[in-house]
């Protein structure tokens, strides 16, 4: 068995809400597997999260940039958020978007890309690091477009215009007035930002994460009759996708309704159908484990004194 360290129980406690005890019952249980951890807890109903989120550590910036009918967001991560005030490295992320919008959203193809200023984006982020004195790395970016229609974003905890912490673009096919798509473009980005979906609908939906919650399901109402527990697991899949599919999410403008409810209901203002084809999100640093320190230690080895 898997030693089962201070260190695991509390990314568990921290991970499910779950006491102490409960986590290191479940890591026990399961060899020390945080994910199986994770659903042992649920399936004895101790977890207060109802699914795993990435935890956010690097620092660094989400750039995101909009024009015609295409929108591009990156992330330029650094080591530590001081940087993300420096107005070059500001500059660097808004040049990186800017190549992203014209060569597409593949790291190595932006990498190869003339950079505005001269060279290459993979020669001018080293240039940054030789001025700033911090490593610094293009880690993903990502694109929706439209035909026609309009792309809708949002940046949240913005520091200045296209950067940010989180950012969202949506993609809203129609042929109806752009000013009112840009307009419900931007509330379904902000609704993106502060729900967090997985998935457009459900047939966007990893099928190993379906059959994971099918499991979970399956294990909680373990001993009832077959035809019983199969509606079980279909009502609990149904209310699983409400919770993490965009279009059958309830709508945090309006609560009455859901986002495809209200992406329909659109047509009559912007006089057309509409639809939403395809959202983007990125938090900075998420699924990052950032190394945590001792910074007395830190200032004390610096200065020659032992801590």
């Amino acid at each position: 068995m898997a030693a089962i360290t201070a260190a695991m129980v509390k990314d568990l406690r921290e991970t499910t809400g779950a006491g102490m005890m409960d986590c290191k019952a479940a890591l026990e249980a399961n060899d020390g597997n945080l994910d199986a951890a994770v659903d042992w807890l649920r399936t004895k109903g101790l977890s207060k999260a109802a699914k795993k989120s990435g935890r956010v550590a690097a620092e660094g910036l989400i750039g995101l940039m909009v024009k015609d009918k295409k929108g591009v967001v990156v992330e330029v991560n650094s080591e530590t958020d001081f940087v993300a005030r420096n107005d070059a490295f500001q500059a660097l992320v808004r040049n990186v978007a800017s190549v992203a919008l014209t060569v597409g959203a593949d790291v190595e193809k932006i990498s190869g890309a003339a950079y505005p200023t001269g060279g290459t984006v993979a020669e001018a982020i080293p240039n940054a690091i030789a001025t700033i004195g911090e490593n610094m790395t293009l880690r993903r970016a990502a694109e929706v477009s439209v035909s026609e229609g309009v792309v809708g974003s949002y940046i949240h905890t913005s520091i200045a215009d296209g950067l940010g912490k989180i950012g969202v673009i949506v993609a809203l096919q129609s042929a109806g007035k752009a000013d009112e798509l840009a307009a419900m473009g931007r509330q379904i980005a902000m609704h993106v930002a502060a729900t967090n979906p997985i998935a457009l609908n459900a047939d966007g939906i990893d099928p190993a994460t379906i059959a994971r919650e099918k499991a979970v399901l399956a294990e909680k109402n373990a001993g009832k009759p077959a035809n019983v527990l199969e509606k079980i697991i279909e009502s609990g899949l149904k209310s699983y996708y409400k919770e993490v599919c965009l279009l059958e999410q309830s709508y945090i403008h309006d609560p009455s309704k859901t986002v495809g409810q209200a992406v329909k209901e659109a047509a009559g203002k912007v006089g057309a159908p509409v639809e939403l084809t395809a959202y983007v999100r990125y938090a900075l640093g998420e699924g990052i484990e950032k190394q945590e320190s001792d910074f007395a230690a830190e200032v004390a080895a610096a200065s020659g004194v032992k801590a």
